[in-house]
């Protein structure tokens, strides 16, 4: 059984990769940052192991890695947003520290494993705001932005050793990050509007991709960004 480790899979859109993956077969690990993240989703009793993991933390993400003796895919889902906070300077900090750095660190801690293995797969969450610029979110469209370059540099690196690396784009997905927007009409119905599916997307659309990707039916995908996101890039 293949084995899968998705940084972040707690909750929203890692949830739902974690939910598809389980469902398709593998063996999945998910990590949250709090004892309170991992509790709520233990009770779910979805099978997945749960660790706690702090991705800015250097010491945790080597313990983490070093502990496992097997892996076959990585997926990087964790990752912040301050809205309307981004332009001081700390605040700033903290979100590339997680959304950027934070995934080329469990990356290059997950990199040996994925080598030994003869063929591992990342996918890392990149963004709509990948593409476009959010005003209100500088550091988190900066983070993502990152993140798309990022996949395509390891791509590059890697498929020596038999690693691909790739990345999602979700647009506006249903997820506790995005409640407050879905709740509020005034800002709902611009984006319902704006998307031609004309509807919020689910976390387990997300997790399909996701499979497909870490799958041996896109043997020769690697270095690629994809939205989804129901159209709403392509207005």
């Amino acid at each position: 059984m293949k084995k899968a480790l998705i940084v972040g899979g707690t909750s929203g859109i890692g949830a739902g990769v974690a939910d598809v993956l389980l469902r398709k077969g593998w063996a999945v690990t998910v990590t949250g940052v709090t004892p309170t993240e991992i509790d709520a989703y233990a009770a779910r009793g979805t099978g997945a192991e749960t660790c706690l993991l702090d991705v800015t933390d250097q010491v945790q993400v080597d313990s983490l890695f070093a502990s496992m003796d097997e892996l076959h895919a990585l997926v990087n889902c964790a990752g912040i947003l301050a809205r309307g906070q981004e332009y001081a300077i700390e605040v700033f900090e903290k979100v590339i520290a997680i959304n950027l750095t934070g995934t080329m660190r469990t990356c290059l801690a997950a990199h040996p494993l994925l080598a030994r293995a003869g063929g591992g797969a990342i996918v890392n969450t990149a963004s709509m705001l990948s593409y476009f610029g959010g005003p209100l979110v500088p550091a988190y469209s900066a983070s993502k932005g990152g993140v798309m370059q990022l996949t395509k540099a390891l791509a590059g690196r890697w498929a020596d050793d038999g690693i691909r690396v790739n990345a999602v784009a979700p647009g506006w997905i249903d997820t506790p990050l995005t409640e407050a927007l879905q709740a509020d009409p005034a800002r709902n119905a611009p984006i319902v509007s704006r998307t031609p599916m004309r509807r919020w997307g689910q976390p387990q659309e997300i997790g399909e991709l996701v499979a497909w990707l870490l799958s041996d039916e896109a043997s020769f995908v690697t270095g690629a960004t994809y939205p989804v996101d129901g159209g709403y890039s392509a207005m």
